[in-house]
Parts: C-alpha cells; sequence; structure tokens
C-alpha cells in the first residue's frame, strides 16, 4: 500500500453515468485516497473501501454525490450526468481514524 497524501486529479476528469450505475475509474479513487490503482479493487472487494452515491435534488438535480473512505481518509467527487468531475475535496486525518460525522453521506 502506498502512503502517499492524495494527489490532484486533472479538471477533465470524467466518470461513466449511465442507467441505475456509475463507474469510476480506479485510478481516480486511487488519487484521491493516496493509493495505487492496483490496489483499488481488492481493496473494495473485502470492505476496505467503502462508498456512498447520493442523486442530487431541487438545485442539485443533475448531479450525483460520490463517497468513498478507506481508513483515515474520504473522497468525495461530484459528478454531472454527463460524466464530468465538477467537485472533488479530500480529507486525510492520518493515523487516527476519521471522525465518525464525516462517515455520514450528507456530511
Amino acid at each position: 500500500m502506498n502512503d502517499a497524501v492524495p494527489t490532484p486529479m486533472p479538471i477533465d476528469v470524467t466518470v461513466e453515468v449511465g442507467g441505475d450505475a456509475i463507474t469510476v475509474d480506479a485510478t481516480i479513487i486511487a488519487k484521491g485516497l493516496g493509493l495505487e490503482p492496483r490496489e483499488v479493487p481488492e481493496l473494495m472487494r473485502t470492505g476496505a473501501i467503502t462508498g456512498a452515491c447520493e442523486q442530487g435534488m431541487d438545485a442539485d438535480a443533475g448531479r450525483h454525490r460520490l463517497t468513498f473512505f478507506y481508513k483515515g481518509r474520504r473522497l468525495r467527487l461530484i459528478v454531472e450526468d454527463s460524466g464530468r468531475v465538477v467537485g472533488r475535496s479530500s480529507i486525510d486525518f492520518g493515523t487516527r481514524p476519521l471522525p465518525e460525522r464525516l462517515r455520514r453521506t450528507g456530511a
């Protein structure tokens, strides 16, 4: 596992949005959580990386908030229906666990 800090993503990052599924490339998740892309699938399979997807309503209609958690880190992406990433944030608490209030999807 790479203990590097999360790295910035290019502005033109997109994800695949279609029907009832949103597909995010492992590289995007890895960069946001400070991991190597090859680590992401196994960490997701074992439940070490968890996530949530929220669909925007009212003023946020047509957008989705995708949140990924790993140890003391949280990555949040705001994605339009077109797949364009319009917002990104990462929080890294280092060796301290992520505070429970930040694990809530609406926080």
